[in-house]
């Protein structure tokens, strides 16, 4: 499973990609208004730093605009998908833009249905919200297992990017699943590396190591 990061801090992106953590970033309109930033100024810049696919989103919601608006960001740099949102002239936008040889991520999934009819149209991610179901109390998890059956019954060619995660549970749930790709802010990420067993042998063994005076430099 790829690892994108939800984030649109160049440091938080730097970190990561240095320790191959990364294998492209998700940005949205919320991410770039918190970084304080011009949106085509980090965009470029986060695009120069990681080698995957960088989602920059578009605002309009029409579908010319939607079209234009991509058009735009995707002349920031050829690793760029442009992100539009999972509601019909999305998908007007989407395909105009796949049939450009653009890649588009559709987002803002959160039905079965809806993730054929972004696969119908030529994306090149869907990105169903976990996070969001969770919050309704529906299983976001199931809809990534649907998504997946349906995908693999018909071979579509569009990767399941799973989003709105919100715990390392997440993670690891989305990769026995069979999610394509999983975007997660930074903390989530590195929360993987988190156990408390790990944690309490750790002390363990410096515990013992003082005591046997034991010293590597």
């Amino acid at each position: 499973m790829k690892f994108f990061v939800d984030t649109a801090e160049i440091d938080e992106i730097r970190e990561l990609h240095e320790l191959g953590m990364v294998d492209g970033v998700t940005t949205n309109p919320s991410l770039i208004a918190k970084s304080g930033r011009d949106i085509l100024e980090v965009t470029k810049e986060i695009c120069a730093l990681v080698d995957g696919p960088v989602s920059a989103e578009v605002v309009a919601t029409a579908a010319d605009a939607m079209i234009s608006e991509g058009r735009k960001l995707a002349q920031i740099a050829s690793n760029i998908a442009v992100k539009v949102p999972l509601t019909w002239d999305g998908l007007k936008a989407c395909k105009v833009l796949t049939g450009e040889g653009k890649m588009v991520n559709v987002t803002l999934c959160f039905s079965a249905n809806q993730a054929i009819l972004a696969a119908k149209a030529g994306a090149t991610f869907v990105s169903p919200f976990i996070g969001r179901l969770d919050d309704i109390n529906l299983d976001g998890l199931d809809l990534i297992a649907d998504i997946r059956e349906i995908y693999d019954n018909y071979d579509f060619d569009t990767e399941i990017l799973a989003a709105s995660i919100r715990s390392a549970n997440h993670m690891s749930d989305c990769a026995k699943i069979g999610a394509d790709v999983a975007t997660a802010p930074a903390k989530v990420i590195k929360a993987m590396a988190s156990h408390v067993l790990t944690d309490k042998g750790l002390t363990a063994f410096l515990a013992d190591a003082e005591k046997a005076g034991i010293k590597i430099l």
